[in-house]
C-alpha cells in the first residue's frame, strides 16, 4: 500500500488506480489498508469505493463532528421506522376458508375477544406455527418479489375501483399466497 499523499491531485490518481484494480488486487488492497481479509458478500464496486474513501479521509480528513451527529440521528431515526396502524384500524386475512378480523387498539390487538400485545402471537394462534405478524396480515412482505406483487396488486386494485366507481363496500387486495387481505380504519369509539 502507498503512503497517504495530501496533494488532490496524486490523491485523483490514486483513486482511479483503485478502480482500475482487478478483484484480486483489490482484496490485497483492502488487507494491505484495513488490516484483514474484506468480507466475502461485498461486490468489488463496494470494495473500491470503500478503499478510496478511506484513502480519502486518511488525506483530507473525515466527518465533522456535527455531520456526524446528524448521520448518526437519521440511522437511528431510520432503524426505528416501523408502519404504525392507528388505533381502530382494521385488518382482514382470509387463511384456510376462514375470516380473520384483528382490531388495532391503543395497547395491542383484539382478535375474537381476546387482546394480544403482538400481529405475531394472533398468527401463530391461527396458524399453529411461527409467522411473522407483519407478514401475514401482508403489511411487510418478503423481500423485493413481494414489493412488486404489492405494487402489481395495488395497481390492479386501483383498475378494479375506478371500474366500479359508484359501487359501494372495498375491494380486498391481494397479499402472500393471493388470500384476500383488507385493511380498513374505522373511528375508535
Amino acid at each position: 500500500m502507498r503512503q497517504p499523499v495530501t496533494d488532490a491531485a496524486a490523491i485523483a490518481v490514486e483513486v482511479a488506480r483503485i478502480h482500475a484494480l482487478a478483484p484480486d488486487g483489490l482484496r490485497r488492497t483492502w488487507r494491505a489498508v484495513f488490516g484483514r481479509t474484506p468480507p466475502a458478500s461485498l461486490s468489488t464496486g463496494l470494495l473500491a469505493r470503500m478503499i478510496v474513501w478511506h484513502i480519502q479521509q486518511r488525506a483530507f480528513g473525515g466527518l465533522d463532528r456535527d455531520t456526524r451527529r446528524f448521520l448518526d440521528s437519521l440511522a437511528r431515526a431510520g432503524a426505528s421506522r416501523r408502519r404504525q396502524l392507528k388505533p381502530g384500524t382494521v385488518l382482514v386475512r382470509d387463511y384456510q376458508g376462514q375470516r380473520h378480523t384483528v382490531t388495532v387498539g391503543r395497547e395491542g390487538f383484539d382478535w375474537q375477544g381476546t387482546s394480544y400485545s403482538s400481529l405475531s402471537a394472533i398468527a401463530r394462534a391461527i396458524t399453529g406455527t411461527a409467522w411473522s405478524g407483519p407478514r401475514f396480515f401482508a403489511l411487510r412482505g418478503r423481500g423485493a418479489a413481494a414489493k412488486r406483487k404489492r405494487k402489481l396488486a395495488g395497481a390492479a386494485h386501483k383498475r378494479q375501483r375506478s371500474a366500479a366507481a359508484g359501487r359501494h363496500g372495498s375491494q380486498p387486495g391481494t397479499a402472500m399466497n393471493d388470500a384476500p387481505v383488507e385493511l380498513r380504519t374505522v373511528a375508535p369509539a
